[in-house]
């Protein structure tokens, strides 16, 4: 079977199933959900031992640190992912929420109620957990979800799939609801954002390159999950304590994330005071940092930035540190590079707080507290499917109400239009 004829058959399984879950009870999904984070902690070994067989190959070819932190499972990690589906079992299902109603004069009744999009297929890179967490979001929003990983997690994947696919079903869930494409062709990519009639949307979740070749290519509809070249901005009142102790874990506590900080701005009036103590707080965790001339001038292991590194998301422990005159330099240098992720600003002045809000074009925009809390768990959402960067349908973390659209309910009793 070539990569066409095995999308659209798994795409055409999805369809049927999504008729099915758009019309599962709410009762039914939590109790799947519930199954399936079980079923992960009863096949651990299973899944551990298929994630380092993808470890082994990752390393083998080259695979950077950041992208092989993306790849890694523990039973830490497993436990997480089973805790995540867990909690959107918890949440309130959105399907059938009633967003608006009317009687007009002529006596017809509408009423706009959510209900499930039907079919999602989601493209993404080197993380097994998104094989659970969008499992979980789509089959809890009613939706069917046709998973395609990249060629490095497929052991990985191909596992947790199945592990949570024969969790679901057994639990009275449709089959076919969870499809994975256990293919390593890349055509497979370009067939599932052709599927038009089958496929109602895809998300691609990755870097820059793969989510690019999507929006650019796809015919199916698609929501883009943005790479992340998030911006920290410290503000010439901001509480140098505090700004050492943002800046440093939006860049160190998990570095390989797309909400994790790339860039740090910094204004001239408080450089004296915060770059040093940032810079020896950065060398102890071996950041490598990039720096303008004037940050170069504090410390001479900074690294001359070039043009490409303030618009780069390393993903790693590399930093790009920039000193600015003033708040409006600091912005026009965020809507230039920034992806329109997460941004942050560090200050005491509420004013500059306020337009630094307003101003900022971004999924989530923050006053003193770091980049890394844009994540549908920390928003108190449960697990998501990514972080949308883009305006329409959805936008910052996707969990449940970003994966339904809407539905006009009209009654009457025998109007008709003259």
């Amino acid at each position: 079977m070539d990569t066409y004829e095995l999308v659209k058959a798994k795409a055409a399984a999805a369809k049927k199933a999504a008729a099915k879950l758009a019309v599962t009870s709410t009762d039914i999904k939590n109790k799947a959900l519930l199954a399936m984070a079980q079923a992960l902690l009863e096949h651990q070994q299973e899944i551990l031992t298929a994630n380092s067989c993808d470890m082994q190959q990752a390393a083998a070819k080259g695979m950077k640190s950041s992208m092989l932190d993306r790849l890694k499972l523990t039973a830490e990690r497993i436990a997480c992912m089973a805790d995540g589906l867990r909690q959107v079992a918890a949440l309130p299902d959105p399907v059938g929420n009633v967003l608006d109603g009317k009687t007009l004069p002529n006596g017809l009744s509408i009423t706009k109620v959510r209900v499930p999009i039907g079919v999602i297929g989601i493209i993404y890179e080197a993380r097994p957990n998104v094989t659970a967490d969008a499992a979980g979001l789509c089959l809890k929003s009613g939706n069917a979800v046709i998973l395609k990983g990249g060629s490095e997690a497929m052991e990985s994947n191909k596992t947790v799939a199945a592990v949570l696919s024969e969790a679901a079903v057994k639990t009275g869930m449709p089959e076919g609801a969870i499809q994975f494409i256990d293919t390593t062709d890349r055509q497979a990519v370009q067939d599932l954002i052709h599927m038009n009639g089958l496929v109602d949307v895809v998300i691609p979740r990755g870097g820059a390159g793969l989510i690019k070749m999507v929006v650019m290519n796809a015919t199916v509809p698609v929501i883009e999950t943005g790479a992340g070249v998030c911006h920290t901005y410290v503000d010439a009142s901001a509480d140098v304590d505090m700004a050492v102790k943002i800046a440093y874990n939006a860049k160190v506590q998990r570095p390989s994330v797309c909400n994790a900080m790339e860039t740090l701005l910094v204004h001239k009036d408080i450089a004296a005071k915060f770059i040093p103590a940032m810079l020896k707080k950065y060398a102890e965790a071996e950041v490598e940092i990039r720096g303008d001339a004037a940050v170069q001038a504090f410390d001479s292991r900074v690294v001359p930035a070039t043009a490409e590194d303030w618009s780069t998301e390393y993903g790693d422990l590399r930093l790009s540190v920039k000193i600015v005159a003033s708040i409006e330099e600091a912005m026009e240098h965020i809507a230039r590079f920034g992806t329109g992720h997460s941004e942050c600003i560090v200050t005491n002045d509420y004013s500059q707080a306020q337009l630094f809000q307003k101003t900022v074009d971004a999924a989530a925009v923050y006053v003193n507290a770091s980049t890394r809390f844009t994540d549908g768990n920390e928003f108190g959402f449960g697990a998501e499917i990514g972080i949308s960067t883009q305006k329409l349908h959805a936008r910052g973390p996707m969990a449940l109400p970003e994966l339904t659209s809407t539905k006009y309910l009209i009654c009457g009793n025998g109007q008709v239009r003259g």
